[in-house]
C-alpha cells in the first residue's frame, strides 16, 4: 500500500498538469472551468489508450481472493464482519480496526474486505473452485482439544493413493493495485487517478449504485485484461540434401597440362607486394569543434529550502522545495497569471505562463497574492506556504503541456 503522503501528492501533480493541459488547449479562451469534480469536462482520449480490463477474479469457497502480496475477503449478501472472520479463519475486532467498519454494521454483496494478515489457502476442489482443506481444519481442530492425562494420541501414514496432489490454480491477472480510501475521496476520484472506468471499480469492489465510499475502505484497481500466449510457429522441415551424382571413370574435371608440356606455364606475379596508395593531394576539411548545447533559461526558486523530493516523470511531475511554514512563494521568472485553480482537498494552485513557450506550476500554497492575468515579475511573491507539516511546494516547469524537470531551471 502506497504512503498517504505520497498519494496526497500524486493527487497534487494530477490536478497541477491537467490545468496546464486544459490551459494550452484553450490559449485565446478563458480558462474559468471548475476542477475541483470534473476537470473541465474536457474530452479524454484516456479510455480508448487503455485496453480492455479483465474482470475480478472468483474468490474461493469461503470468499478469498489471494494475491502474492496480499489477500482479500468478498462479503456475501446479509454479511458483517464477524460472518466474514468465521467464515475465513480470522479476528473480527482486527478486522473492524483494518477496514474501519463495525463488526456488526450489514455488508454490500460482493464488497471487498482487506485481510490484515494471510489466512489458510486451501487447495482447489474436484470442481475447480476454492474448496475448503478439509485436512487443515481437522489437523487445527485436533490442535485445539486439551490434553487428557494418560491419553496418548499416534499419528497414522497418509493413505497411498494414485492421484496426484490437485495444483493450485494459476493467477487469472496480475495482482492489482490495493487504494486505502483518504477523506475526501470518491469513487471518481479514485477512477481518474488511475485512469479507470468508475463503473469497472465499481463492480470490482461490490460499491452501491450511488458510488458511495467510506474513509479507510480498500479499493482493488481493475487490471487490464491478458492477452493469451500465441502459438508459437510451426518448425520448418530441414531441407534434403541432394543425392550424390556420380560419374563413370575419366568423366567429370578436365584433365590438368602436364610440366613437360610445350607451352610453358604462365608466370606467377601474385607473391608481388601491393604497392602503396598515394596519400591524398587534396586537404581533409576542417570540420571544427563540436557545438556547445544551449544553455537553460535560469530562474529564481519559488522558496529557499530543500528539495524533499525529486523530479520523476510519470510519478512526480515537478519537485517539491520544503520551506518555513508561512514563507513567500515567489515567481520563478516574469510573466502573467494564466490560471488559479484549487485541488480536491480546496488548496490552490497558481499557473504562470513565461516566455519560449514555458509554464510554471505553483501547488501546495495558501493565500494567493495575485489575480488571473495580473503580470507578474521575477521573484515577485504570488502566494505563501501552507503551516505545519505541509509547508513545501509543489513547482513544476512545463515546456507547452509537457512537463520537463524543473532543477537544472533554478540550479
Amino acid at each position: 500500500m502506497r504512503h498517504p503522503f505520497l498519494r496526497r501528492q500524486t493527487r497534487l501533480t494530477l490536478l497541477a498538469g491537467t490545468s496546464v493541459i486544459l490551459l494550452a488547449g484553450c490559449e485565446n479562451q478563458p480558462l474559468d472551468f471548475d476542477m475541483r469534480s470534473t476537470f473541465g469536462d474536457g474530452f479524454s482520449t484516456a479510455e480508448a489508450a487503455r485496453g480492455p480490463l479483465a474482470d475480478r477474479p472468483k474468490p474461493d469457497a469461503r470468499g478469498v481472493i489471494s494475491y502474492p502480496n496480499y489477500q482479500v475477503a468478498v462479503a456475501r449478501s446479509g454479511d458483517t464482519l464477524k460472518d466474514v472472520a468465521a467464515r475465513v479463519g480470522a479476528d473480527s475486532n482486527e478486522l473492524s480496526r483494518y477496514n474501519g467498519i463495525d463488526v456488526d454494521v450489514p455488508l454490500r454483496q460482493g464488497e471487498i474486505i482487506a485481510l490484515p494478515r494471510r489466512v489458510a489457502e486451501p487447495a482447489p476442489s474436484s470442481t475447480g473452485g476454492g474448496g475448503v482443506d478439509i485436512t487443515s481444519l481437522a489437523g487445527n481442530a485436533i490442535d485445539r482439544v486439551p490434553a487428557t492425562p494418560g491419553v496418548q494420541t499416534q499419528g497414522l501414514p497418509p493413505a497411498k493413493t494414485s492421484t496426484p496432489a490437485a495444483q493450485p490454480a494459476a493467477p487469472a491477472s496480475k495482482e492489482p493495485v490495493r487504494h486505502r480510501v483518504e477523506r475526501g475521496e470518491t469513487a471518481y476520484t479514485v477512477a481518474r487517478l488511475y485512469n479507470v472506468p468508475v463503473k469497472a471499480l465499481a463492480e470490482w469492489n461490490g460499491l452501491g449504485p450511488d458510488f458511495a465510499i467510506r474513509e479507510g475502505q480498500f479499493l482493488l484497481i481493475p487490471v487490464e485484461k491478458q492477452a493469451p500466449p500465441r502459438q508459437p510457429a510451426p518448425a520448418k522441415p530441414a531441407p534434403q540434401p541432394a543425392p550424390p551424382v556420380t560419374t563413370a571413370p575419366g568423366a567429370g574435371s578436365p584433365t590438368p597440362m602436364p610440366p613437360s608440356a610445350a607451352k610453358p606455364l604462365p608466370q606467377d606475379e601474385t607473391a608481388k607486394p601491393t604497392p602503396p596508395a598515394p596519400a591524398p593531394t587534396t586537404p581533409v576539411a576542417d570540420v571544427g569543434k563540436p557545438t556547445a548545447p544551449a544553455k537553460t533559461t535560469k530562474m529564481t526558486p519559488p522558496v529557499q529550502g530543500s528539495i524533499i523530493r525529486e523530479y520523476a516523470k510519470g510519478k512526480n511531475e515537478g519537485i517539491n522545495i520544503k520551506g518555513a511554514p508561512g514563507g513567500a512563494v515567489k515567481a520563478a521568472d516574469s510573466g502573467t497569471v494564466a490560471a488559479i485553480t484549487k485541488s480536491a482537498d480546496g488548496i490552490p494552485i497558481v499557473v504562470v505562463r513565461h516566455a519560449n513557450n514555458l509554464l510554471t506550476v505553483y501547488a501546495n500554497v495558501a493565500d494567493v497574492k495575485v489575480a488571473k492575468g495580473d503580470s507578474v515579475s521575477r521573484g515577485q511573491q504570488i502566494a505563501a506556504l501552507r503551516g505545519g507539516a505541509e509547508s513545501h511546494v509543489h513547482f513544476e516547469v512545463r515546456n507547452g503541456f509537457e512537463s520537463v524537470d524543473p532543477t537544472p531551471y533554478i540550479q
